[in-house]
């Protein structure tokens, strides 16, 4: 690998972190990580890293970020579950500005290439319905050009949909080399699983994971459990960052898993892994998205001959034994060790 100088946006989070980690594995000698969370809040954190904590709502920050890139991977946002998003959709909507700024840099300072994360929330709303008839379901493989016309999750579905068109007119006016991915429901190790912004497959480790140390054989699912996902593993979104990033493909492109599962048959993998069965009790009112949503691989299939094909269940097993092991840490109140990686 070159020397070249890679920067990477919200690195103290989930995936900035796993893709910092993933560089590094790759080669890669000078990167630069940049979060606006203070160090000791990072996710995943390398001696032999740039790391900077700044704020890149502010346009001078970005320019610090960006100065000598030749690449920008940026995965920098508010973003959480559905338990954030459905109540912070102002604060979402403001990342516009994490992105608007550091495109504006990246053309300042000639960067070569440059990654959006953006997201399946794109997609219009009315296009991610299923019957709500026990588990028989048939969730509705959303394809690229279902983003229009135009009807986004309402706040973050908006933001990143108006970011991509940003990325595009950039690339299209200005000359500068923008990919884009729509993640899909990414889940894995090293991700939140506590305090509201984690998602479905760790809230639901976590939920079975209480349950059975602390003796009560019950749990609480957000909705009736019949709204269907797919969930992508960490490693196959990385493996997706980086074909997509050293592609020709312009337009934006799924990153996702096609193996679709409601939230009740999410339960039942992970009770099977944790060997226990639960009683369910079902938050009608509780934030629970579209009814039903997957990703259709099939152009990801014909650009780059790939498509991610890690299982739910595979993947699971290791989320749920890292989740264990991070919750019997913070229960002996050893939290503070468990979010750095120094090397």
């Amino acid at each position: 690998m070159s020397d070249k100088l890679i920067v990477v946006a919200g690195a103290g989070g989930f995936i900035g972190g796993s893709l910092v980690a993933s560089l590094r594995q790759r080669g890669c000698s000078h990167i630069r990580a940049v979060d606006v969370k203070s160090l000791d809040h990072w996710y995943q954190k390398f001696d032999n890293v740039e790391n900077l904590c700044l704020d890149l709502n502010k346009k001078d920050n970005c320019e610090i970020a960006a100065k000598g890139a030749a690449e920008i991977y940026n995965l920098a946002c508010n973003m959480g579950g559905m338990g954030f998003i459905e109540k912070n959709k102002a604060l979402c909507m403001l990342s516009v500005l994490i992105n608007t700024h550091m495109l504006m840099a990246a053309r300042k300072y000639g960067v070569e290439r440059y990654f959006y994360s953006s997201s399946a929330c794109v997609y219009n709303g009315d296009l991610q319905h299923t019957s709500d008839d026990g588990d028989r379901f048939t969730p509705p493989a959303l394809k690229e050009a279902d983003a229009y016309p135009a009807l986004a999750e309402d706040g973050y579905g908006w933001e990143k949909l108006f970011s991509e068109r940003m990325c595009r007119h950039f690339r299209e006016d200005f000359g500068l080399h923008t990919r884009v991915a729509r993640f899909h429901n990414i889940y894995g190790p090293w991700g939140t699983w506590f305090g509201g912004r984690e998602k479905a497959p760790a809230a639901i480790c976590r939920k079975v994971i209480e349950a059975k140390l602390k003796g009560k054989h019950e749990i609480e699912i957000w909705g009736n459990g019949h709204q269907t996902r797919s969930f992508m593993y960490i490693d196959d979104c990385l493996k997706g960052i980086d074909m997509i990033m050293n592609s020709d493909i312009i337009e934006p492109l799924n990153l996702g898993s096609n193996e679709a599962v409601s939230v009740n048959q999410l339960v039942d993998i992970v009770e099977d892994i944790a060997g226990i069965k639960l009683k369910r009790k079902y938050d009608l009112d509780a934030p629970k998205g579209v009814n039903g949503r997957n990703s259709d691989n099939t152009l990801i299939q014909q650009l780059l001959g790939w498509e991610p094909s890690i299982t739910l269940r595979h993947g699971l097993e290791k989320t749920y034994a890292w989740i264990l092991e991070q919750y019997q840490l913070r229960e002996s109140g050893a939290e503070g060790v468990v979010r750095e990686i120094e090397e």
